[in-house]
């Protein structure tokens, strides 16, 4: 009865196997499913599934297939999720409303069953969207139901957690942070970079590590009086200079800009880092904060100077400059490029550094024609969208031999 379920999986990009089906098929015979939906989604998805990557794209293939279903869990209508879909709500405003609905008062405890009952209700009688108050399904309030609000405990629909307080949570994607093609995070960062090792006992420090080998070898040698030999502990020779494009329509990556500024202050193992910013291109000048400040700045070509062309180079910006701003000779909004373009700028950073890549939040597919700037650059450099994947394969490249 599920053959159909088999095709639409596979004609979804999902790689199922017949031994794969067939295992899952012997599963419902044996019972295991127990007739429950619930169950037989953990258990397809165990026998389906081959990495934890592709949990949160069998999620969304599961609800497409099965949605005329009706489970035993929660649901909620297509209608409400829209009403409730804040996602392009300023972070600020946010804190603001949260704060506000606690200054105003804590709604008091109850019954999690008796949350339940009202929230049934309260959906088959709301007929408008709410933001505020302390009644409806909405957010923003301090009712017992919606999100960003300020009640303690309750129902979190969809949104993100703020105090972690809610006993469940209906319509959460709970395996997008598994998937390969999203966005990272600081953790996800901080894995990555670990890619970037290169270990080395040549560099000029003490030799503070025991070396077991040669202290048996020379202990042997020596008629079995223990001999202790010493050597240069192995350190991570690789050196990194990151550039951060910040400002203009990178402002809504700047939560992901310092993502990636702390994963690299927290990765203590390089043997230099060095991190600058720059605003749509790389001019005469490098910032030495995200504000870009006049003044606050070094000179482009200190970098030439003073840091050689071991050192591997990670750029991360959307490339989203006017073609002006990246050909004009004349000058950006700062000021004069010392007589040069920013694309003239780029080319003398290919020039000096041995391996660059280009972090791209968000990457036009192949060759954009209305993005002639991005366009540019990805011929001068190697540009990888800013996912999981796409940072793994610039770890790979910067380190290739």
């Amino acid at each position: 009865m599920f053959t159909d379920y088999f095709y639409f999986l596979r004609n979804k990009g999902l790689d199922v196997s017949l031994s794969e089906w067939l295992s899952l098929i012997d599963a419902l015979d044996r019972g295991l499913c127990r007739n429950s939906l619930t169950e037989f989604y953990y258990v397809s998805r165990m026998i389906l599934l081959k990495s934890e990557n592709e949990y949160d794209k069998y999620d969304l293939m599961f609800e497409e297939y099965f949605k005329g279903i009706k489970s035993d869990e929660l649901d909620i209508s297509d209608q409400m999720k829209k009403w409730l879909d804040k996602s392009d709500f300023v972070e600020a405003a946010r804190e603001m409303e949260i704060q506000k609905s606690f200054i105003e008062g804590e709604a008091n405890p109850i019954d999690n069953e008796e949350v339940l009952e009202k929230f049934r209700e309260r959906q088959k009688e709301q007929e408008e969207e709410h933001n505020g108050g302390n009644q409806w399904i909405g957010t923003m309030g301090n009712s017992s139901f919606g999100n960003l609000g300020g009640h303690m405990g309750g129902v979190r629909i969809g949104g993100t957690t703020g105090y972690q307080s809610a006993f469940q949570v209906i319509g959460e994607r709970k395996f997008r942070d598994f998937r390969n093609d999203r966005v990272l995070d600081n953790r996800q960062f901080m894995v990555a970079l670990k890619k970037l090792r290169q270990y080395s006992t040549r560099l000029d420090v003490e030799k503070t590590e025991l070396d077991i080998d040669e202290t048996i070898n020379k202990t042997c040698n020596n008629g079995g009086y223990l001999r202790i030999e010493m050597q240069r502990p192995r350190k991570n020779a690789v050196k990194l200079l990151l550039l951060m494009d910040s400002g203009g329509t990178m402002i809504p990556y700047s939560s992901l800009l310092n993502e990636l500024f702390q994963s690299v202050n927290k990765s203590n193992h390089f043997k230099d880092v060095k991190t600058y910013y720059f605003h749509n291109c790389i001019y005469a000048r490098l910032y030495n904060t995200p504000e870009c400040e006049n003044g606050d700045w070094i000179e482009t070509e200190w970098i030439f100077k003073n840091l050689d062309d071991n050192y591997k180079v990670i750029i991360v910006g959307d490339a989203a400059m006017a073609p002006e701003e990246l050909y004009s000779d004349t000058g950006n909004y700062r000021g004069p490029n010392d007589g040069l373009s920013g694309y003239e700028w780029l080319k003398l950073m290919k020039r000096h550094f041995k391996k660059i890549i280009w972090l791209n939040p968000k990457m036009a597919p192949g060759h954009a024609p209305w993005r002639e700037a991005e366009t540019a650059v990805k011929e001068l450099f190697k540009m990888n969208r800013l996912t999981v994947d796409g940072l793994k394969d610039g770890m790979k490249y910067l380190m290739r031999g």
